[in-house]
């Protein structure tokens, strides 16, 4: 019989809301708050990209089973744009393709934004990780391929002009649906004014139901780190640091599903879901069927399921 390797690291669950820098990457980010927690496993709910900065949820241990929740969640974006240049990925990294004299006044900028207002296609950058037969777009893009990445449905609810730089550069404001590349609007919106544009500048603001009050830099994450005192005793092994004030930081799991309806549980009941077994809901709004809601149990996160005739079935369990 095989043995069972030894997890590494501690089963701890929550959010941690990253205020992201600019010049990181997410999947270094995500590492490095991983490592901070000493955490058995860790995700990321939506990609920043390295020269992005703001608002990157990060789930560890059980809070990585909501995810998909919270990746479904409304973005909003604050973002720069500089007219004049058209470039290859669509912000300061790349490569001048296009340029132009022009430069557009705000009634012109604000006359075309409806047309990016509510579910409209929209053609991802050259530079991005959609797949073309298995394949990153970034990784044919480096190597000078020009490749046809066909349109995708996006949701937009609100573009706001905020203001006209003394640069001439344009701030705005969106608030919009997963699968949206604000690089794109850039590229788009320049190319219909007749003055081409890119980002110099983006900052996410809100993923659903996570907003600015949330974040945490990883500078306070460091600072957290508390080293434990020397032991009195010999032959002692103590933990790397003292993770209180860390975990102090983070977020309830249960957070990440405000967007589903929530029914409170007694001991017992608690104890059946925890086997896995289906128990019976009672109150006013428990008769009628429902896709998806939670259980709580002492004001945490027990399950999600659906109920069938009043009945609650488990589908995710949660150890918190």
């Amino acid at each position: 019989m095989a043995r069972q390797r030894k997890k590494k690291g501690r089963a701890i669950s929550g959010w941690v809301i990253l205020d992201k820098p600019k010049g990181l990457g997410s999947t270094e980010a995500v590492s490095k708050t991983k490592w901070l927690y000493n955490a058995e496993k860790a995700g990321h709910a939506g990609t920043l990209d390295p020269l992005a900065s703001g608002l990157l949820p990060i789930a560890l241990g059980e809070a990585t089973k909501t995810v998909p929740y919270v990746m479904e969640g409304t973005k909003i974006y604050r973002f720069t744009v500089a007219w004049g240049e058209e470039r290859s990925t669509d912000d300061l990294e790349g490569e001048i393709t296009k340029i132009s004299s022009y430069r557009p006044t705000e009634l012109e900028i604000k006359a075309f934004l409806p047309k990016y207002t509510g579910v409209i296609l929209q053609v991802p950058p050259q530079f991005s990780a959609i797949k073309i037969d298995g394949v990153r777009a970034y990784d044919l893009a480096r190597g000078r391929k020009k490749i046809d990445i066909p349109p995708r449905e996006v949701k937009i609810d609100v573009f706001e002009l905020i203001e006209i730089t003394l640069e001439g550069h344009a701030i705005f404001k969106i608030e919009c649906g997963k699968g949206t590349y604000i690089r794109s609007l850039a590229r788009d919106l320049g190319r219909d004014l007749r003055c081409y544009g890119h980002i110099t500048d983006l900052r996410r603001i809100e993923v659903a139901p996570f907003t600015e009050k949330d974040f945490v830099t990883l500078e306070e994450l460091k600072e957290a780190c508390q080293p434990y005192a020397k032991p009195v005793q010999e032959n002692i092994v103590l933990p790397k640091w003292n993770f209180s004030r860390l975990d102090a930081l983070l977020i309830e799991t249960g957070a990440a599903l405000e967007c589903l309806p929530q029914y409170p549980i007694l001991e017992e009941q608690a104890a059946c879901i925890r086997s896995g077994n289906p128990i019976i809901l009672r109150g006013p709004d428990t008769s009628a069927e429902a896709n998806e809601i939670c259980v709580n149990h002492k004001g945490k996160l027990l399950a999600i399921g659906y109920i069938e005739k009043g009945t609650f079935q488990p589908k995710r369990v949660f150890t918190l």
